[in-house]
């Protein structure tokens, strides 16, 4: 299928394009750091990979969240506690990023708690082909011990937000590509040099 030529998708095929320049065989793991704007920018790079013929998977950071009760074990939620509690890295790598980047027949899952319901999610076990992407997006997607998992990273610089996990992470030195999605319909590269 493809996808109608305006700006965003046009945008969004140079950056795949990119991306597969440095990554053009193998599986693809992608990191979009970007708060609620992540989501929706991520879908769509998702439907670039695929046009382009990608057997592509898509999985959200909100859905490897923590329990209320242990987010809250220490008192109310501060945005030091949400930064360190808010979401389940190890279960993230043990049931997605790993198996996702073992490839073969390992399987894996795109999620694993149902925050609104507060209560972990049924298994559903996923395989993929050998070139296959996975695209994540989440908030803290950079953060020190996530930095490793990706083979690309894309930071939405309008989106950033969280003084903590600025201070923490230093997103903005670490992503390969930065990017302003202030205007969906226009994405903009930023250039670190600016």
């Amino acid at each position: 299928m493809m996808l109608p030529p305006t700006p965003r998708v046009l945008f969004l095929r140079a950056l795949v394009g990119d991306i597969r320049a440095v990554s053009p065989v193998g599986r693809v793991i992608v990191g979009v750091d970007g708060g609620t704007q992540g989501g929706p920018f991520a879908d769509d790079l998702a439907l670039v990979f695929r046009e382009a013929g990608a057997d592509t998977f898509r999985a959200r950071l909100a859905d490897f969240h923590t329990s209320r009760s242990y987010r809250t074990r220490l008192g109310p939620e501060t945005e030091a506690s949400y930064y360190r509690d808010a979401y389940d890295y190890v279960a993230l790598r043990r049931v997605l990023l790993d198996p996702f980047r073992l490839g073969g027949s390992a399987g894996f899952q795109t999620a694993a708690y149902d925050e609104e319901r507060d209560q972990p999610v049924e298994a559903r076990w996923l395989s993929a082909g050998q070139d296959a992407v996975l695209v994540v997006d989440g908030e803290f997607v950079l953060r020190p011990s996530l930095r490793d998992a990706w083979n690309t990273s894309i930071l939405l610089v309008n989106a950033l937000q969280e003084t903590v996990y600025l201070d923490d992470a230093r997103p903005l030195a670490h992503a390969d590509h930065l990017v302003d999605d202030s205007e969906p319909e226009l994405p903009l590269r930023i250039d670190r040099a600016l």
